[in-house]
């Protein structure tokens, strides 16, 4: 895959990012295809994959976000880059008005559709992974880049599924439903375009920009989606979801780097 990016894109990064980003967002969209085909998903199996994503996500965050910000800018970058990343999504979570599947609603009260307000908080999933990828081939460290990409594509596809399953169940066409699905993975090319041309540009701040991305990530996966595996009684199967897919995204990491 890192020779179809090079004779795609050359050694042009951003431009990499951006496709790399459309990628992930579009993995947002291919997760919720079976909504033309089922209504339900048993709240068994939507724990278990929902736990795989939080696995996904926390072992790229260790091993191809924070690593590399050590490694690259030493620990207080990591360490100040992390905390402001994690204060920045508590701030949007805060902020904005959106709802969970079990959880409910959060933020500040809102006249939205209970979908929309489903939609928002997807969106917010989707722009740290978003954010993360696009710093990542904007490290210029295509193998580490492209693992995280994969990675985050894979845990994007429950995701998508949790968005357009209870559309359809609120009795929304199924096509119409699939297509929210797909608009939710929007942010991640924004938020991708946005870090891979800031640290393309400035590549002091690219220490600092995975650091970022990582203290978004944590934030995600510990306020949202772990719990929302641990609030229907399924919580050992939630738990092998995170460390499968953990163990997934370790195996990828190295496999690709």
């Amino acid at each position: 895959m890192e020779q179809l990016f090079t004779q795609l894109f050359g050694d042009n990064f951003v431009l990499m990012g951006l496709f790399g980003t459309i990628l992930t967002g579009f993995a947002t969209g291919v997760g919720a295809l079976p909504v033309l085909f089922i209504t339900e998903v048993s709240d068994r199996l939507m724990d278990a994959l929902l736990g795989f994503a939080a696995g996904v996500m926390l072992a790229a965050t260790a091993f191809s976000l924070i690593i590399p910000a050590i490694e690259l800018g030493g620990i207080w970058p990591a360490v100040l880059g992390i905390f402001i990343g994690a204060l920045f999504l508590g701030a949007l979570d805060r902020w904005l008005p959106h709802t969970h599947l079990i959880k409910g609603a959060e933020g500040p009260s809102s006249t939205l559709r209970r979908a929309w307000l489903l939609i928002i908080a997807i969106t917010l999933h989707n722009f740290p992974e978003g954010l993360a990828v696009g710093v990542g081939f904007g490290s210029g460290y295509l193998p580490e880049a492209i693992a995280l990409m994969v990675a985050i594509g894979l845990q994007n596809m429950p995701e998508g599924l949790a968005v357009a399953l209870p559309l359809v169940r609120e009795k929304w066409p199924r096509g119409k439903a699939l297509l929210y699905a797909f608009g939710s993975g929007l942010a991640e090319p924004i938020a991708g375009i946005f870090g891979v041309v800031a640290v393309t540009l400035m590549r002091p701040l690219l220490p600092w920009g995975l650091a970022f991305a990582a203290g978004a990530m944590l934030y995600v996966v510990s306020d949202e989606i772990i719990p929302e595996t641990h609030r229907r009684g399924f919580e050992l199967e939630g738990t092998w979801g995170v460390i499968i897919g953990f163990l997934v995204m370790m195996y990828l990491d190295n496999a690709f780097g």
